[in-house]
């Protein structure tokens, strides 16, 4: 889904401790996860099975648990978490994440402009100088 968006991503990578994120881009510290409603206790489509009910109902609750710690570990660390339901429309999921790549791309290109300005960014730093670090003096 990234990869065909134009967005370089690391499949399954460790971000952070516990479960590997289905996606991440380690520079923009961005951990994609595309849960499945089963596993994961999605609240529109999950069902218990009546077999061993209490055994599934804790095994479920225990991944809920893990999915939040997990999350708290990762935001803990610097992480932008996005939790995806594997039912959701996937054009709306890419949007969201492009939407987080974006964010850090815009992010990292104004620091980019301070820390190396060109002429087209030129106007909006400020002049370097041998003189104390002050701009020059306008002649």
């Amino acid at each position: 889904m990234l990869a065909a968006a134009g967005s370089s991503s690391t499949v399954g990578s460790a971000a952070g401790r516990g479960r590997a994120p289905t996606s991440s881009s380690p520079r923009a510290r961005v951990a994609v996860f595309v849960d499945g409603c089963f596993w994961h206790w999605c609240e529109e489509h999950a069902h218990l099975p009546k077999a061993n009910a209490e055994l599934w109902r804790a095994k479920l609750l225990a991944n809920c648990r893990r999915d939040a710690s997990h999350d708290a570990v990762l935001r803990a660390e610097g992480w932008r978490v996005i939790r995806i339901w594997e039912h959701e429309d996937v054009t709306a999921a890419a949007d969201l994440v492009e939407a987080a790549l974006d964010r850090w791309d815009r992010i990292t290109s104004r620091r980019s402009e301070r820390a190396h300005p060109t002429a087209a960014n030129a106007s909006r730093a400020p002049a370097a100088s041998s003189a104390g670090g002050r701009p020059y003096a306008s002649r």
